[in-house]
């Protein structure tokens, strides 16, 4: 297939609906989640659970890096763009996101601190061009597929040899998250999961490629599929899924073959491992703190380290007690289950992350109505 629309052709998804259901074994329940979320707005918006047997469910997991990124963070990223010799840097989905106290970058900026909505990291360089006696800084945030461009922008500001130019660091690493998720089933605050196997991110493994999860895959005995985010790709995912459990088997498959590869990119992780290093630990918004669940600058580059530049300290600070963003996030709950969804919390209003972000699971429950009451469902 060449064309999007052959990835959304109605006939075949319902074949594949048809072979999950007969595959399904009626006995048992099959928990999936989908890590990406991506694959949740697609699973929302074409409909995808209600071609699903009532025995395969789907769980939200962390969706994006916005959604996971905790309120100490960005409450951090405020104090910094507060300062007078600071121009702030960001992506438009940072802006609504909650820190502690209601507070986010959008109010900060209406109070007067220079933050920028950029576009790419190379804007940010521009930025710090075109304002030779202000410090630019690029808040850097993405999981492995936007983590080369900023590797990439640091060697440009390194031979352009920009003194004002610096990262405010905060990529993160899928792996080690889907680590976690498993790693602590019972959380006393939250709850208990069940998972059965995982769809596995589609861009992020465009770079990492298949390998690093099959230690994952190995160690917990769970299945992962690497999916594109076309209806189809995410049905034959699920598909490939139900096989892998029936016949007790635990491996990553690729169905994503046309993009992703087992080595993944070779030229963008060279650029990540040159100028970035392993934190010992990193904290995730609904996941606590990560081991090794995220990146920070080397000491060859930490002329461009924001966080080393201006003293940085780090804060933990507790989310919104009435918000359930952080057991959506560990796929504990879905958004409906929150008492805030679709009440105060909604895109216009957001109270939690998973509502600001276009890819967290709140927004897409609410953008495509599946909040509207129990879904129609096969017969298992």
């Amino acid at each position: 297939m060449k064309y999007a629309d052959e990835f959304r052709n109605r006939v075949i998804a319902e074949g594949l609906a048809r072979a999950i259901a007969a595959e399904a074994d009626p006995q048992r329940l099959y928990h999936f989640i989908e890590f990406c979320g991506g694959h949740t707005h697609a699973i929302c918006r074409y409909g995808l659970e209600d071609m699903l047997p009532g025995n395969v469910r789907m769980i939200h997991g962390p969706g994006c890096p916005v959604c996971v990124l905790p309120p100490g963070r960005i409450d951090m990223a405020i104090t910094l763009a507060e300062r007078d010799e600071v121009i702030l840097c960001v992506y438009g989905d940072l802006m609504r996101v909650p820190g502690s106290q209601g507070q986010s970058l959008l109010r900060a900026k209406a109070r007067g601190a220079d933050i920028r909505i950029v576009y790419s990291a190379l804007d940010a360089i521009r930025t710090a061009e075109q304002t030779p006696d202000r410090n630019a800084v690029f808040f850097a945030i993405g999981f492995e597929a936007t983590t080369p461009p900023t590797a990439v922008m640091i060697q440009v500001a390194e031979k352009r040899q920009l003194g004002n130019f610096s990262v405010f660091c905060n990529h993160m690493l899928t792996p080690a998250a889907m680590n976690s998720i498993l790693e602590s089933p019972d959380i006393r605050d939250i709850g208990r999961i069940e998972v059965d196997g995982f769809v596995g991110p589609g861009h992020v493994s465009t770079i990492i490629g298949t390998e690093p999860y099959e230690p994952f895959a190995e160690e917990f005995g769970k299945p992962v599929v690497i999916a594109g985010f076309e209806p189809l790709d995410v049905m034959q995912a699920i598909l490939m899924l139900v096989r892998q459990v029936n016949e007790g088997r635990y491996e990553v498959e690729n169905q994503y073959g046309r993009a992703v590869t087992r080595e993944g990119n070779l030229l963008a992780k060279k650029k990540m491992s040159d100028i970035f290093e392993l934190r010992d630990q990193f904290e995730w918004r609904g996941l606590g703190l990560v081991p090794y669940g995220g990146l920070k600058l080397k000491q060859a580059y930490a002329q461009f380290d924001a966080e080393v530049r201006f003293a940085m300290h780090e804060l933990r600070v507790a989310d919104n007690p009435a918000c359930d963003c952080g057991a959506i996030l560990r796929a504990v709950k879905k958004p409906a289950d929150c008492k805030l969804f679709g009440t105060v919390c909604t895109p216009e209003t957001p109270m939690g992350s998973c509502m600001v972000s276009a890819e967290g699971a709140c927004a897409a429950h609410w953008i495509y109505g599946r909040f509207r009451g129990p879904q129609l469902r096969r017969a298992s």
